[in-house]
């Protein structure tokens, strides 16, 4: 029986004009990206290493890829000097020249494409790489990711405020770049990340004025909230921040105690502070992961969703590994970078050969069940916060916006009087889904692509519909993973064949009428859009 013939107008078996093949590619230049890279070209593989840091002023101003919160001092703006310092900040990068690996820093990975049901004509792992001037297409054997990790948002009054910022993000700034601008913080959260990231900032010269943390008791590790207390710090166990106070930037922070049921009280009084660092959660950076399709789940020992991989840090997708904080977070990974290296020495020693279905050696369960520690934050700092605030900055919504599923303001919407407003009864039993959510209120749509709120939005529908985090299905990522401008486009060349009939693929019909076909009188409502178009 002969298969029927192929539609002209697809892209399937178009060729796809690839600039560069590699050997492996390795996306992430922190210590696990860079074991795996030293570690592969050691065993005679080609080697294609890309960081997207040192971002750009602009692009730290939309948060990406982490929330700096505008904390950034004057120094980032030298492209240069934040160039040398983030060489500096990592000795293995001249290694990994001196290796012979093709390392390119200011280089962000926008898209992951693997062979699979929607994308059987890829001619293999294809990455779409872009700089500040160009972007190309490379077609890799092996991709190792070893995308690092960000911190989950949590919103009060006025954390719009330049000031108020990730853990992650702060000490970059601090450690790697000397670009920090608040010297005088408030961390919030007490796990033993936290606490790690307040000891190495301290360490950095930025006074620690106190941590707070919204349980009865700290989380994380004695011995290392015994150094903060030591040196200074006020340790505010069962405190939240009710508000970021300050004209034009964070100036105190005002906290309240929670009472015996973990409310807020009156109880309230201002730090000065010029800084409030979020440390209440880190998470995995798994966006090209989701994108490209590998498996993910939810994984507490993780640090939440994680890629499900193999004892070799095989993803499963043939051919893609993940290594370091992307593929989980953990206090020892956290305090020894050794952990992360002896993932990509996995990684690498793996490359090339038949997957395997043992599952790696897991990381012990954390002390503490981070769902519940996660909900709880959120239930004391947004659902009871003192006035209404943007969860959604970029997008502008709120969180009873985002619990009674309200659609945008623009759309003038009415109240359509409905008695119940219950997640269930608009969104149907079941847990609810933050990308129904998404498009249905916008949240989590904007130019940050959602890094400062879509924890926010998976845990304020986990207390709406009174589920655990691990039962909120994850929010999707796509393509491209980070914003870049329109123009960029042009830089990704298409096949003649591809160009041929681009304006009538899926078999859509024309939206648009050629200015020669254009009547002299001329309205929407009488365009023809079923007559032949342009390539026909």
């Amino acid at each position: 029986m002969n298969s029927p013939a192929s539609d002209p107008k697809s892209v399937t078996g178009k060729p796809l004009v690839i600039d560069e093949k590699v050997d492996v590619l390795v996306i992430g230049g922190g210590a696990a990206g860079l074991a795996a890279a030293i570690g592969a070209a050691a065993r005679g593989f080609g080697v294609l290493l890309v960081d997207e840091n040192p971002v750009s002023i602009k692009t730290m101003g939309d948060d990406v890829p982490l929330h700096f919160g505008q904390g950034m001092a004057a120094n980032a703006r030298n492209r240069n000097a934040m160039m040398e310092a983030f060489v500096a900040s990592e000795p293995r990068i001249e290694e990994a020249f001196e290796a012979g690996i093709d390392v390119r820093l200011g280089t962000a990975c926008w898209g992951l494409y693997a062979n699979g049901s929607a994308l059987g004509w890829m001619p293999g792992l294809v990455a779409g790489l872009a700089d500040e001037e160009r972007s190309v297409l490379v077609e890799a054997k092996h991709v190792i990711l070893a995308c690092g990790r960000r911190d989950m948002g949590l919103g009060f009054p006025g954390w719009e405020k330049p000031g108020v910022m990730g853990a992650t993000a702060a000490l970059a700034l601090a450690t790697r770049y000397g670009a920090l601008g608040p010297r005088r913080i408030v961390v919030l959260g007490s796990s033993t990340e936290a606490l790690t990231t307040a000891l190495a900032l301290r360490e950095t010269g930025v006074a620690i004025a106190a941590i707070v943390e919204q349980a009865p008791e700290a989380i994380g590790d004695a011995d290392l909230l015994k150094r903060l207390r030591d040196g200074g710090t006020e340790i505010l166990t069962g405190h939240v921040v009710r508000e970021a106070a300050g004209r034009d930037a964070v100036e105190a922070a005002l906290v309240a105690t929670l009472d015996d049921n973990s409310l807020p009280t009156s109880d309230e009084r201002n730090i000065a502070c010029d800084g409030i660092v979020l440390a209440v959660g880190a998470t995995p950076v798994i966006d090209l992961i989701d994108a490209a399709g590998c498996k993910v789940a939810f994984q507490p020992g993780r640090g939440g969703y994680a890629p499900v991989l193999d004892a070799s840090q095989r993803t499963s997708i043939p051919n893609i590994h993940a290594v370091g904080d992307c593929a989980g977070i953990w206090a020892a990974k956290t305090r020894d970078r050794a952990v992360a290296e002896a993932e990509a020495a996995r990684a690498v020693a793996a490359l090339g050969t038949p997957a395997t279905e043992d599952r790696r050696e897991q990381p012990p369960e954390p002390d503490y069940d981070i769902s519940a520690y996660r909900l709880a934050w959120v239930r004391a700092s947004v659902v009871e916060a003192r006035a209404e605030f943007h969860v959604c900055q970029c997008e502008e919504v709120t969180a009873r916006e985002i619990l009674e599923v309200r659609p945008p303001r623009y759309l003038d919407w009415q109240n359509e009087r409905r008695n119940d407003r219950s997640l269930s009864a608009l969104l149907g039993e079941g847990p609810p889904n933050p990308d129904q959510v998404k498009r249905l209120t916008r949240a989590g749509m904007g130019p940050c692509q959602g890094r400062r709120c879509r924890e926010q939005v998976a845990a304020l529908l986990a207390l709406g519909a009174a589920q655990p985090l691990s039962a909120i299905p994850l929010a999707g990522y796509r393509a491209p993973a980070r914003p870049m401008p329109l123009s960029m486009t042009e830089h990704v060349p298409e096949a003649p064949e591809q160009a041929e009939h681009w304006d009538t693929w899926f078999g859509m019909h024309a939206q648009w009428v050629p200015f020669w076909d254009v009547p002299e009188r001329y309205t929407v409502a009488t365009n023809d859009a079923t007559g032949p178009v342009a390539s026909e």
